[in-house]
């Protein structure tokens, strides 16, 4: 069985894009570092890559980067980092959560037990604790959404009220479609509540959580005549926000009682989790649902009455509100906030009927965050195409995806975008989606459908006013993110160092070729040195690169240096550390080693051990993504060789240490 040094697990709410992409970056920061890792994915068709209790056991840190729950009390006693997932979708944050995970302490005594669930090291913070559980019955209410509202947007095409059989319009399979959607759609909320519950009490939860959800739906049964609780009286329900309280509550009514039951003998486990468990769990939460029905009523009502209002103020203030939520972190909670509203204004609409006012707020709100959902990887589409120079064949690659990713709802496909550049990037992207939504409800456009995008065009009320709306938003988004390329583009040129002026061609040939067999020099391998620290190190690196011609300022890339290990350390293990500089100052990118056998001490290294041998890289800023990106990882790469690391440790012949790492670098 292989051993990794790094497992993680990932996981986003919808489980499309977010869960892969932090995947992704984890694999290539682990790569960096010269570590092995293994991801566990949580997406929408289930675990992926799942770890076995070997390879957890085997593991030297554990990263968990996501919004649900993904059974981390696997990892006890195991030096663990947990975020969110939006905090690993970049290479060098994932890197940082690597980093942080290796220098975390575990607690071996723990992890030798083997039912244990007891948090570790890295405590979560409060908000993302309850965001995760709340996550977690989002990801598992929203495909009950999807497909519900989407059957039930299809019957409408047979006519608005073909499902009535009193109608003209009327037939009876659109009948049985709209059937099928509205018992899907009515399980919305028990869902939510259940997986909610689930996700703070794991399996003995989800009882409790389902009632809840149920009440939520349903009210206080009250008999009209005597005005007295009866079974069989009708309710006012209080729906997506009581489930939300209803799963937070049985979640911790589990808690309670595994507390209150924790001396009884476990030889009656069985008991407690056939008998006891659910039924006191379901009579005190169903009680005190039933109790706070009132004003939970009253709280919903009053929510409801709220986004009315502000659709009564008017297109613009509405719109904008949705645009700016749903671009502003593209898939994260402020994403997930405003969808899940529409969702639930979109049950609350088809549920009050076709023609009834609520059913046009909510279908129009619902259009409106469709719109502003898709607008965002649109925009990239339109500015790699009409700036096609401006941007890297990767992103060039990447935009045209997003065309596909846009037409079907799901935004995350510009996230890379707008992390490379959040200034001005973001406000561009809610500027575009803010458009859509303002113009969608300006045009009076209804959606029925909760997803899919341009897929669900034929049951969308004013369809093309509503594409139009969408196009305008994109264009006006892209124009913006093409003129930001274009002056980022020229502003990089001009500080680009100049090229030289005899043979270009012939220069563009022979550079590589000087690059794999004499990139590192003889004369800038350092052995036998005796530093006191980390910093002093660097700063010896730093003077050798002016003295060496490679830069024209010390204190520029001492300030470089530095500014890498503030994001995360670069000592790796067995003695090495990559230390890394990227600025202007620097003229010609190379490579300056420097050796202590002594060791240094103060460099944080994975495994504590003092560095020995640090192969120092000089990158010119402009180019940080390329030349820097091709050496790191060919070094990283040779480290996890045991004799490349070897014969550097082991040699004090600067010109053979200077000939390994080159035959490296090819």
């Amino acid at each position: 069985m292989a051993k990794f040094d790094i497992i993680a697990a990932t996981g986003c709410p919808t489980g499309i894009a977010h869960t892969f992409m932090a995947k992704e970056a984890l694999e290539k920061a682990a790569a960096e570092r010269g570590l092995t890792i293994k991801v566990e994915t949580h997406g929408q068709v289930g675990v992926e890559n799942e770890l076995t209790k070997s390879e957890i056991a085997g593991a030297k840190a554990v990263v968990v980067a996501a919004d649900k729950d993904v059974q981390a009390e696997r990892f006890a006693g195991k030096p663990m980092v947990s975020v969110g997932v939006s905090k690993a979708l970049s290479v060098e944050a994932a890197g940082k959560l690597i980093d942080r995970a290796l220098a975390a302490k575990g607690d071996d005594t723990v992890a030798a037990a083997a039912d244990v669930e007891d948090e570790v090291e890295e405590k979560e913070s409060i908000g993302h604790v309850i965001y995760k559980h709340l996550m977690n019955g989002v990801s598992h209410m929203l495909v009950f959404v999807v497909a519900g509202g989407v059957l039930t947007a299809i019957s409408f095409l047979w006519g608005i009220t073909s499902f009535d059989s009193t109608a003209a319009d009327y037939n009876s399979f659109a009948a049985m479609l709209k059937i099928i959607g509205g018992i899907a759609m009515n399980l919305m909320v028990p869902v939510l509540s259940a997986y909610i519950a689930e996700s703070i009490g794991k399996r003995p939860a989800l009882v409790p959580g389902f009632v809840a959800g149920m009440i939520a739906i349903q009210g206080l049964p009250v008999n009209a005549d005597t005005g007295m609780i009866d079974a069989g009286g009708a309710g006012v329900g209080f729906g997506f926000l009581g489930g939300i309280v209803g799963g937070f509550l049985a979640g911790y009514v589990i808690l309670l009682l595994e507390k209150v039951f924790s001396k009884i003998p476990a030889s009656l486990n069985g008991l407690k989790a056939i008998f006891l468990y659910p039924l006191c769990s379901t009579a005190i939460v169903g009680l005190v649902m039933l109790g706070i029905s009132g004003p939970m009523a009253a709280i919903n009502q009053g929510m409801m009455d709220f986004l009315q209002s502000l659709g009564n103020s008017g297109p613009v203030i509405l719109g904008l509100a949705i645009g700016c939520m749903c671009a502003f972190d593209m898939g994260g909670p402020v994403n997930k906030a405003a969808y899940a509203t529409g969702t639930f204004l979109l049950g609350t609409a088809l549920e009050a009927g076709v023609g009834t006012e609520t059913y046009n707020f909510g279908t129009n709100f619902m259009a409106a965050v469709s719109a502003a959902c898709i607008v965002p990887p649109l925009i990239t589409t339109f500015a790699v195409i009409v700036g096609k120079k401006y941007f890297s064949q990767e992103d060039h690659d990447a935009g045209i995806v997003n065309l596909i990713l846009g037409c079907t709802h799901i935004t995350e496909g510009a996230i890379p975008f707008m992390t490379k550049n959040i200034w001005p990037v973001m406000p561009i992207m809610m500027l575009g989606s803010s458009i859509a939504s303002i113009l969608t409800i300006f045009f009076n456009v209804h959606d029925p459908a909760p997803h899919g995008g341009f897929l669900v065009l034929p049951v969308v009320e004013n369809g093309p006013q509503w594409v139009l709306a969408i196009l305008i938003g994109a264009v006006v988004g892209g124009i913006l993110f093409v003129a930001f390329k274009k002056y980022d583009f020229e502003k990089n040129q001009k500080a680009a160092p100049a090229k030289p002026v005899e043979a270009p061609k012939a220069a563009a040939v022979e550079a590589p070729k000087a690059e794999a067999a004499d990139f590192v020099k003889v004369e800038n391998v350092f052995v036998a040195e005796n530093f006191a620290s980390r910093d002093e190190a660097l700063s010896f690196v730093s003077n050798q690169a002016v003295k060496a011609g490679l830069a024209d300022d010390a204190d520029a890339v001492m300030n470089a240096f530095l500014a890498r290990e503030a994001e995360g350390t670069t000592g790796m293990m067995e003695g090495f550390a990559i230390p890394h500089a990227k600025s202007d100052a620097i003229t010609e990118a190379a490579v300056i080693v420097v050796k202590d056998d002594s060791g240094v001490t103060g460099w944080d290294t994975m495994d504590g051990a003092p560095v020995n041998v640090a192969i120092a890289l000089l990158i010119p800023g402009a180019q940080a993504g390329t030349t820097h990106l091709k050496i790191l990882s060919k070094v990283a790469e040779a480290l996890m060789d045991e004799g490349f690391r070897a014969t550097v440790k082991g040699s004090t012949d600067a010109a053979e240490i200077a000939k390994t790492i080159n035959a490296r670098l090819v």
